[in-house]
């Protein structure tokens, strides 16, 4: 996808963290914008800023869990822009703790969204855009998923993100072959990020009632969300730069988008591994003090 200008790009979390950015970014590019989160007042307050900046804006509470919400999100972009051009599914939440103490809300509640959210969007938003493609020759679209690192590698006390960002990665990569294989003008990537500044170690805060914690947090679901917090807090790399990193590779149609690439070696060595059927690696056999700690704040 060349340009951007006069175009229209659908965010999904697009109120704070990598959603702001792409608004941002999308902005200063001249797109028109649609705005979907379930945060009302962060929404409210990105959507005042870009239209501050000259931006026609379109902000909708969606819960992406919910199919209803997802097609009245396509429903408001059709109605107002005439067509969808850019489609981010980027709204994602967190979870950790050892695998077996994960509650079954746990699981809806992360499954929901990162991986129901991700579902809803490509199913509803595809065909819409394979319907602008017919309508207009020089229609280019794309289509960016957010996974993360945690898509291509199965750190311990991470087991529910895990899953629901592997995936993403498959869904992702046979959108798009099937993209492919239909010729369609459609572009997807995947995008992957590694330990970044964003809110998604608070997201429990937006945990809607229905899939609410019904038990206070075992030791090793404390111990993981002190461990995330640090490393995203500590993170060298914005929400900002991937923005930038993101379009980049939209430009010029690249598939894979990895944040930090020297965390590749962890996937070069689980890709190893499978090929030649030995068990798993150490995740933490060069910062054993990783695990320690790990092992003392879940005793």
């Amino acid at each position: 996808m060349k340009n951007f200008h006069g175009k229209v790009a659908v965010i999904t979390g697009g109120a704070s963290g990598f959603g702001r950015e792409f608004a941002l970014k999308a902005q200063a590019l001249g797109m028109k914008l649609v705005l979907a989160d379930v945060q009302q007042d962060a929404l409210e307050t990105t959507a005042a800023e870009l239209r501050g900046m000259g931006a026609e804006v379109v902000a909708m509470r969606c819960d992406v869990r919910k199919s209803a919400d997802v097609q009245a999100l396509a429903d408001a972009a059709m109605r107002e822009f005439g067509a969808v051009h850019l489609l981010f599914n980027n709204a994602g939440v967190g979870s950790g703790g050892l695998l077996w103490e994960a509650s079954e809300a746990d699981w809806e509640w992360v499954m929901g969204v990162n991986v129901w959210g991700v579902v809803h969007g490509v199913r509803i938003f595809t065909p819409l855009m394979l319907e602008c493609a017919r309508r207009d020759p020089a229609y280019e679209g794309h289509i960016v998923n957010t996974s993360s690192m945690a898509g291509v590698l199965c750190p311990p006390v991470m087991g529910v993100y895990n899953v629901s960002k592997h995936a993403v990665v498959a869904l992702s990569e046979t959108l798009y072959h099937d993209l492919a294989l239909v010729d369609a003008p459609i572009r997807a990537s995947v995008l992957c990020p590694y330990f970044v500044p964003t809110g998604i170690h608070q997201s429990h805060r937006n945990r809607p009632e229905d899939v609410a914690m019904q038990a206070k947090p075992t030791g090793s679901q404390m111990a993981a969300q002190a461990m995330v917090s640090k490393a995203v807090s500590s993170g060298k790399v914005s929400a900002h730069d991937v923005a930038q990193l993101t379009f980049r590779a939209i430009e010029d149609g690249q598939f894979y988008i990895f944040t930090h690439p020297q965390a590749l070696d962890g996937v070069e060595q689980r890709m190893l591994d499978m090929v030649a059927q030995r068990n798993p690696a150490d995740p933490y056999a060069s910062t054993p003090q990783v695990r320690d700690m790990l092992r003392s704040m879940m005793s």
